[in-house]
């Protein structure tokens, strides 16, 4: 957790936002599974605090060109297995199709390295107990990019604030997740439930990891689960939308609500947002823009206490420091930036959802 000073009754500085942690050649990483256009951000964050990215490899010859002209002094390799025979190499970023992410997981770690994942890095139940084995037998690490909080610093700023006791105990959190569909054709695997998990077990795991976060709960029960297919029958797989209701140990309550509705209207790919119920406040996080106003950016924090109401800019105010503590943590073997237990109970929460989740007919509903 970042250290930070109160200076105005509003505005929190943290001591501390993106800092270089490491020297040219002290962590070196490498990129394999490109099927995500998260793996662009997960590799730039990692180079900002020092990491030396060496290798690239694909199977796909346009997501290798289109990786290369982001990074151009990357080496291309023919095969993972050279990264995985390559000593230097201390960790693997991928995020290739999501139901192959736990093999590859395991191989990573068996060879000696770690490895850095895109949400959801699992999507069964089975995949979560044979990666958690695997890191008990190897001692290897595996972190997941839930970038909804982790590379946000509206939901980091409300994070820093629940630490400092501003708005109580938070006994409620709300998260809404939506999604543009986009113009552009998907790929196959999109929308072939075997391969991307279901809406919940997928970005799902983004507002779980945040529950378990805010509340600051270790384990959660889902109390409900929905999901439907409302717009995309040529898709019969696909899910477009789903929600969830859960509880934590703490008796935190927790909803969630995703879609693939964005309209063509919104100015950005989401209206995401968080609310936090707390016994003493409350605090929302209007994440990527807020709606209806032009003038103001995403990242905006509302903020409510016995102290009064106030409207927070988190722009240029966190940073987002989990990537440098991520770099500390491979070298220390600490668990600063995010614990491992905590990493895999937000992706095994999301997949008991998407398990008991009941499907909701639209053609039912028209009757």
């Amino acid at each position: 957790m970042a250290e930070y000073k109160l200076t105005d009754g509003r505005i929190y500085a943290p001591a501390k936002k993106d800092p270089k942690v490491v020297e040219p050649g002290e962590y070196v990483i490498a990129a394999a599974d490109l099927d995500h256009g998260h793996i662009y951000s997960m590799c730039e964050k990692l180079i900002a605090g020092g990491a030396v990215l060496k290798y690239v490899w694909d199977d796909k010859p346009e997501a290798i060109e289109a990786f290369v002209k982001r990074f151009p002094y990357v080496t291309v390799v023919d095969s993972v297995d050279r990264i995985l025979e390559d000593p230097e190499v201390q960790l693997v970023c991928a995020a290739g199709i999501p139901n192959e992410r736990a093999d590859l997981c395991i191989r990573v770690m068996e060879a000696g390295k770690d490895y850095f994942v895109d949400k959801a890095p699992m999507t069964t139940l089975a995949q979560v107990d044979a990666v958690r084995e695997t890191i008990k037998r190897t001692g290897r690490r595996m972190w997941c990019y839930y970038c909804e909080r982790l590379n946000h610093e509206g939901s980091l700023l409300a994070g820093y604030m629940v630490e400092a006791g501003e708005i109580g105990d938070v006994i409620q959190v709300l998260g809404t997740g939506g999604h543009r569909y986009g113009a552009n054709p998907r790929p196959e695997w999109f929308h072939i439930h075997e391969q991307y998990g279901g809406i919940l077990g997928d970005i799902g795991s983004h507002q779980i990891e945040q529950f378990l976060y805010f509340t600051k709960n270790k384990d959660a029960k889902i109390l409900s689960a929905r999901v439907g297919n409302y717009s995309y029958p040529q898709y019969p797989e696909f899910e477009d939308f789903g929600d969830a209701t859960l509880v934590g140990d703490n008796g935190a309550l927790g909803y969630l609500r995703l879609d693939w509705h964005t309209p063509d209207g919104l100015r950005t790919w989401s209206d995401g947002r968080v609310y936090l119920l707390g016994t003493k406040g409350v605090i929302e996080v209007r994440k990527y823009e807020d709606l209806g106003r032009p003038d103001l950016p995403g990242n905006m924090v509302y903020f409510a206490n016995e102290k009064g109401e106030y409207v927070i800019d988190a722009n240029g105010v966190t940073g987002t420091p989990f990537f440098s503590e991520m770099i500390l943590d491979a070298l220390n073997r600490t668990e600063n930036a995010m614990t491992q237990e905590h990493t895999l109970k937000a992706a095994e929460l999301c997949l008991k959802a998407q398990e008991q989740a009941v499907h909701v007919q639209y053609d039912l509903m028209k009757k």
